[in-house]
Order: structure tokens, then C-alpha cells, then sequence
């Protein structure tokens, strides 16, 4: 059975709680990655953060991304999945979720993230192709 430790990118920087949306943002662009988990002091996962949200909460409404809590920019609760779930868990969650990142936990620790394109390069075909119509429906 494939899981989600097989298919997932090992290791996750975080941007800190206390950090800003513009580490946020440089730590994106450094990584070259659209998402990255956000934790808190006691380095664990507290929220995702993507390119996205970046735009839609601090610079389109006008905040300066360099004084906006980047804890500020996570969703209501972390959708996860757990390193030694079945790789047909990630589409499930990932379509259910409707996101293309998922943070990796092991226990209560981040160990990775999985991506739609870490999916689509570990699965067959018509499961990518599924899960890719899931998230491009509106």
C-alpha cells in the first residue's frame, strides 16, 4: 500500500506564528513552494499558508505585509493527513477539501507536505485525473 510518507516531499519549513506575512512571502519565494505550514512556538502545526492567501488577506485590502501577523493567516483548522495514510486517503481529503497541499503529520509532528504534483507523479492515471476534475470544478 502506498502512503502518504512515500508520496509526500520530506521535511517542511515553517514560517512562525509570530513572523510576518513578508517572511511568509520571502520564505515562499526562497523555497520556491505556493504553501507552507504555520507554527507556533511549540513548532507544532497551527495552519497552512499559501500564495493565495498572501494576496486575498495583506495586499489586496492593503495591509502591509511586513506588520501582519502571519498566525493571522491561517484557515480555521489545518486540513492534514497522517504519514501512514493510504494514498487513496490523500485523494479523498485533498477533493473532499478541495485543497492541493496537504501538511504530513506523524504523531503530532510535521514530517512533510504532499502536493497535487507529488500525487500526480506516485499514482496512476485515472486517480490523478479524478482528483484533478474534483479540484478544478467550482
Amino acid at each position: 500500500m502506498t502512503t502518504a510518507r512515500d508520496i509526500m516531499s520530506p521535511g517542511a519549513d515553517c514560517v512562525q506564528t509570530d513572523q510576518t506575512a513578508a517572511d511568509a512571502a520571502e520564505l515562499m519565494t526562497e523555497l520556491g513552494v505556493g504553501a507552507l505550514p504555520i507554527c507556533g512556538k511549540d513548532n507544532k502545526l497551527k495552519g497552512v499558508v499559501t500564495d493565495r492567501d498572501l494576496v486575498v488577506k495583506v495586499l489586496g485590502p492593503g495591509r502591509d505585509p511586513a506588520s501582519f501577523p502571519a498566525g493571522s493567516l491561517n484557515q480555521a483548522e489545518a486540513v492534514t493527513i497522517g504519514a501512514d495514510d493510504s494514498a487513496e486517503e490523500v485523494l479523498e481529503t485533498m477533493s473532499r477539501h478541495q485543497v492541493r497541499r496537504l501538511p504530513v503529520i506523524d504523531g503530532d509532528q510535521l514530517v512533510g507536505m504532499v502536493a497535487l504534483a507529488d500525487v500526480a507523479r506516485s499514482l496512476p492515471h485515472p486517480e490523478t485525473g479524478r482528483l484533478v476534475e474534483a479540484l478544478s470544478a467550482d
